[in-house]
């Protein structure tokens, strides 16, 4: 029996260089977005289990008797038998369970799947999820490569073991927030990982470690190490609304490579060398930097703006965000995959709110989506529904 209302946040995620050159080998580094996904967990009614999606349409409900059936077909002996979500036998039978064509892939067939998968493994192992009803809002738009699928992962993840015991509350009365111990935030991000194998099949890991722990990460190589100290820094981040595939634009990167390989290589080595580089001025600034730590950073960004482009990775669209900052005295770059998609402003401490505005202004007016947030923001975190924003309270009131 699960008695409290409580809620739960994690952030999505930047790459802020290291884009395409990662894939090669490189360094990357992904920081913390200072926009979060929200889940409100509460008690529901007796024997069943309901879930809420306001951002997707979805809103089901099953009977728990009903989830360990299916759980017991699928996952063999049940709770002594460890098995990760993507692993499950039986996926026809989940889907079928919940009314899911075989070859659906959009949004809310994805969020659904993977709720459902994310209660049965983790019942299978830790016992029963109780009736609770859960509602999932957030801040981030869906496939914008900002990682809002692995923040809805990692939301789940922490709700779901709290409630069937796997992992303390944490949040004590008259808190406003509180975090899990490292070992709790751990398997978490294991169970997040999971999560995102049933979304997108072969993850990286980096989007829900960065919405686990927060800050920054360097990512190598299958190798993710947080980095020791990461200041909060303000941007502006623009959607350009701009459609493009992942897939496609790997592929042209690595034919670029293979056709200009004494030219391109050199590009790839310049943008891991920017990516450590970066890392070591990270890790030298203090928590609330001023003006001064700024500039290296700007260069950055504009050197590794142009060697995006060189890979073949650009867009007009892109090239118009970098011209509209530009004239506000701002330095921006593409973040992601390329070819439309996102860009990410610095605002250095010193930057009036006039020219903050007026560069969303303007970059409104090309028809983009803008926000003014931070990156180097914590990591998942655990909060009393009392302390949350009134627009976070109110949407997650819409379910």
């Amino acid at each position: 029996m699960w008695a409290r209302e409580l809620a739960v946040s994690a952030p999505g995620k930047v790459i802020l260089h290291g884009e395409h050159a990662v894939v090669l080998g490189k360094v990357a580094l992904a920081v913390a977005l200072d926009l979060r996904t929200f889940l409100r967990l509460r008690p529901g009614a007796e024997g069943r289990l309901s879930v809420s999606l306001p951002g997707v349409g979805v809103r089901r409900s099953w009977d728990t008797p009903g989830l360990r059936a299916l759980r017991g077909r699928i996952a063999g002996k049940g709770r002594g038998r460890r098995r990760c979500p993507g692993a499950l036998r039986g996926s026809g039978a989940v889907r079928e369970f919940a009314g899911i064509a075989a070859e659906a892939s959009a949004p809310e067939s994805l969020a659904t799947l993977a709720f459902l998968y994310m209660c049965l493994a983790i019942s299978a192992q830790y016992g029963d999820v109780p009736s609770v009803d859960i509602v999932v809002w957030s801040e981030l738009p869906t496939g914008a490569g900002l990682g809002s699928s692995a923040a809805y992962a990692v939301c789940l993840a922490a709700a779901l073991l709290m409630v069937c015991g796997a992992i303390s509350c944490p949040l004590q009365e008259g808190e406003s927030t509180a975090r899990w111990t490292e070992e709790e935030l751990t398997l978490i991000n294991s169970w997040a990982f999971r999560g995102e194998q049933v979304i997108h099949g072969n993850p990286s890991g980096v989007d829900n470690a960065v919405g686990t722990w927060g800050g920054a990460l360097r990512y190598q190589a299958g190798k993710i190490t947080p980095l020791k100290r990461v200041p909060t820094l303000r941007i502006l981040l623009t959607n350009t609304k701009v459609p493009r595939s992942t897939k496609v634009l790997v592929a042209g990167v690595k034919e670029k490579i293979l056709k200009f390989p004494a030219i391109m290589n050199p590009v790839l080595d310049s943008i891991d060398a920017i990516s450590q580089e970066c890392q070591s001025v990270l890790e030298a600034m203090p928590a609330n930097p001023s003006p001064e730590h700024y500039p290296v950073l700007e260069e950055f960004f504009d050197i590794n703006q142009h060697h995006l482009n060189v890979l073949g990775v650009g867009h007009p669209s892109l090239d118009r965000l970098c011209q509209v900052t530009a004239c506000h005295s701002l330095h921006s770059k593409l973040t992601g995959a390329g070819g439309g998609g996102c860009g990410i402003t610095l605002l250095p401490p010193g930057t009036s709110p006039l020219a903050v505005e007026a560069a969303k202004q303007d970059l409104c007016a090309c028809g983009f989506e803008c926000w003014e947030t931070k990156i180097g923001a914590p990591g998942v975190t655990l909060h009393s529904c009392s302390s949350l924003k009134a627009q976070v309270l109110q949407a997650l009131a819409q379910s």
